[in-house]
């Protein structure tokens, strides 16, 4: 296995994106690591080089870069080089915590998607709460702010395929994020997305789910358009930080029972917030294009791309892309064993 990586992506790149690569590569030496960056830099956070390989470009994309413009100019940008890369078979997988917009462009534009794939989405995967060994995948969350139903149609079988063959998950429910779970609610796109994956045999479709079951396990897999699935994951998101800075105020902001209280309650806090921290279940995935593309928050901590490289590396373990290949090239291949 080979993952191209983006080594200048990111707030605190090189030094988490390298800290994190060096960290996984003691655990998978299956793997060959090809880290795309200015050397010098990255060298400086190298403490074991094996299976490990740098490739030099003192070229980056910066977050506030035009996405598309980038990718077409910057020839030589460590993001670019790394899709090349996997574009020309020289890596299996690209891993960036840099541009979302220009890493969603060098996935169509030079990694190419799947045919038959109309739109490619994004995809996390969350926590349920309560329930430590489950977890659930949203799609799309912010490759299409436009989406049609037939793409919501797709995400669905995307996803089931995700959560099937990289999460174990046997038979994955799916659930239409919509507004309620009556089968007439939505608009036209949520209402015309309802009957496609009513009639679609080959996932196992539960109708309409609210947003405020997510957490509680709803469903396996949840579908929605790109625009109301990003509101939705910065909410969860920007949520979860709330609540850890309002139980921090109750406890510190307050007299010498609350500080006490407090530091009894430090272990299932800080296990609470682990558990709301999606990051710690890799990094979300282009899904629909012809490779492992997977995109980590941009002010990530190695903690993070070491769990993200896990999970590409549990992806190419699985050949979930090739599967998905085999199966809207020729829609031959069943989603059920």
């Amino acid at each position: 296995m080979r993952i191209a990586v983006d080594a200048m992506g990111g707030d605190n790149a090189p030094k988490a994106i390298v800290e994190g690569v060096v960290m996984a590569a003691k655990e998978f030496n299956d793997i060959e690591f090809i880290l795309y960056g200015k050397e010098d830099a990255i060298r400086n956070y190298m403490t074991d080089e094996t299976n490990i390989k740098i490739v030099h470009t003192d070229e980056k994309i910066a977050s506030d870069d035009d996405p598309v413009r980038s990718v077409r100019r910057k020839k030589n940008a460590s993001m670019v080089l790394a899709a090349q890369a996997v574009k020309n078979k020289e890596a299996d997988a690209l891993f960036s915590a840099g541009n979302t917009g220009a890493l969603l462009t060098a996935g169509l534009l030079i990694i190419g998607r799947i045919k038959g794939i109309d739109r490619p989405g994004l995809m996390p995967t969350l926590p349920v709460v309560g329930n430590d060994e489950r977890v659930f995948n949203l799609m799309d969350v912010g490759a299409n702010a436009d989406t049609k139903p037939e793409n919501i149609h797709q995400y669905a079988i995307l996803a089931s395929y995700y959560a099937k063959f990289v999460r174990g998950v046997k038979k994955p429910t799916v659930g239409l994020l919509n507004n309620g779970t009556e089968e007439n609610k939505g608009n036209d796109v949520t209402k015309r997305a309802y009957a496609l994956l009513a009639a679609e045999p080959e996932i196992d479709f539960i109708g309409n789910v609210e947003a405020r079951e997510l957490l509680n396990g709803v469903a396996d897999v949840v579908v929605t358009d790109g625009f109301t699935g990003n509101a939705v994951l910065k909410t969860i998101e920007g949520t979860a930080m709330s609540m850890m800075k309002l139980l921090k105020a109750a406890i510190y902001d307050n007299g010498v029972k609350e500080k006490i209280g407090g530091a009894l309650l430090k272990n299932g806090l800080m296990d609470m917030k682990e558990k709301l921290d999606y990051s710690r279940y890799g990094g979300a995935v282009l899904f629909g294009v012809k490779a492992p593309v997977v995109k980590t928050h941009g002010s990530t901590e190695k903690e993070s791309v070491y769990f993200t490289i896990k999970q590409i590396h549990e992806m190419l373990e699985s050949h979930v892309i090739d599967d998905l290949v085999t199966y809207f090239e020729t829609k031959e291949t069943p989603i059920e064993d």
